[in-house]
Formats: C-alpha cells, structure tokens, sequence
C-alpha cells in the first residue's frame, strides 16, 4: 500500500510546523510549504507563495512528481493585521485578504484535480474563532477567517461526490510566533481615545497566554487523520463554549460583551 502524503502549508513553524511533524509521527510523508528558503528539519520543504499562483503550481507539481498523489492538504498559511477599519491602507487590506483566503483558494485548486480524478482525498482548513465572533480591530483578520469557513463549507458539498472530504478547524488563542509576526496600525489612536492600541493588548496577552501549538498541532493531525471527521471543529474548550453562545445567545448581547473585552 502507498504512503499517505501529507502537504501543510505554513509549515516551517507554529501550529503548521507541529501539525506536520505530528503527522509525519502517524506515518505519512509530509512536505511543508512556506515563503522561507529553509524548511524544518525532518520535513521536505517546498519553498512557494501561496498567493503567487505559478510558485504554488510548480511547488504542488513537485510533490505529485515525487510522490504520484496528495492525500491530505492542510491549509494552515496565513497572518494577521490590526488597525481601525476606518484608517486601514485598502492594500494592507487586500493583502489580508489574498494571503489568508486566497492563498487556500490557490493551493486548492492546484491539489483538487488529482484528487478528484483518483476518486479520494482530503482538505482541512485552518479559520479562526474570529471567523464567528469578529474582533474590533481585527475586522480584516476576522473577515479573512470568515471567509475560510464558508469557503470550505461550499466546497464540502461541491466535492463530496468524489470522494473528497472537506474539515475546516477553528483554533482560539493559540501562544506561537503568530503575535510578533502581526503586522499593527495604531494610526487613529488618538481620534479613538486609545481603543486600538488597548484592543490589541489585550488580544495578544490572551495569545501568548493560549493552547500551546503542539496542542493545536496534535488536535489539527488527529482530526485530519480520522476516517470520517465532521466538517467543522474548534479548538479548546472555552473556545467551543464561545462558539457555541454566538448560536444561542443574542446577537445585540453577544456582541456588547466582545465590545467590553476588546472594544
């Protein structure tokens, strides 16, 4: 029996990096993604840009080359902007926007072909609890995720009948390098009596005091190698109760309470 084969993008560090070692310890063979020339050690690297389409095909081309087939694509690439909608560059947002959602959009339909003409496959991607319950502040980053998951949601069904399954993972305040890397505005502050600044604070002090990657790592790999996952998870426990209370709980209410966390 051939070797499952596992792509993860983003993959050279955080929640990427210790989903796909978790994964290479299940036993497939994992190629890792990223805009970095030097991969993670033990990992085969493949070095693309997931918004640059061609990098992306050439990068997936790659793998069926050496491999035949991709069991399993896990689209974990992605970054995080903060800033007040009203003073927010249209670019930065755009760039938001092409790097989280439509780098998954790219990877995709690179993978989707062979799976579809092989009659198997699987495709996990990684959103956010921001995609539920949209953060002040984060209103691209939220709009991204949210994105994600109704992406993945279509495709479930446009997929399904061959053979395809589709699993979209909504992680929480996970504590990796994601926080340094987010790229902050804090122009406006003054007209918004330091609410931009003091929203973001408190965003990242519940980050870096968050699940630990390989948590999130381990929950992401296991739920990817399951023999019928659901199409969506959260991880964390405090994480699905909150998830759960945006289905329940008035939006007016829920809202006012995110307002006092991070308003």
């Amino acid at each position: 029996m051939a070797k499952k084969v596992a792509l993860v993008t983003g993959g050279t560090s955080g929640i990427g990096l210790e989903t796909a070692r978790t994964l290479k310890k299940k036993g497939y063979t994992v190629y890792e993604m990223s805009r970095r020339a030097d991969g993670a050690k033990g990992l085969r690297h493949l070095q693309a840009d997931v918004t640059d389409e061609a990098q992306v095909r050439a990068a997936v081309g790659e793998v069926f080359s050496n491999e035949g087939h991709i069991d399993l694509l896990v689209n974990n690439a992605g970054f995080g902007i903060s800033g007040a909608i009203e003073f927010t560059e249209l670019e930065e947002a755009k760039k938001q926007l092409d790097v989280n959602f439509f780098g998954v959009v790219n990877v995709t339909k690179a993978v989707l072909p062979a799976m579809r003409e092989r009659g198997r496959g699987r495709i996990v991607n990684l959103s956010s609890v921001a995609s539920p319950i949209a953060i002040p502040f984060q209103a691209y980053y939220s709009a991204s995720k949210a994105a994600i998951q109704s992406y993945s949601m279509a495709l479930l069904n446009e997929v399904r009948p061959y053979g395809i399954s589709v699993t979209c993972i909504l992680p929480g305040d996970i504590a990796t390098g994601f926080t340094a890397a987010r790229e902050k505005s804090i122009v406006g502050d003054d007209v918004y009596e330091g609410r931009i600044s003091k929203s973001v604070a408190v965003m990242e002090r519940d980050e870096q005091n968050g699940i630990s990657p390989k948590t999130a790592g381990k929950f992401i790999a296991k739920k990817a190698a399951k023999r019928n996952p659901k199409p969506l998870y959260v991880i964390g426990g405090q994480y699905r109760v909150f998830v759960l209370l945006t289905r329940i709980v008035p939006t007016r209410f829920l809202y006012y309470i995110v307002g006092k966390l991070y308003g």
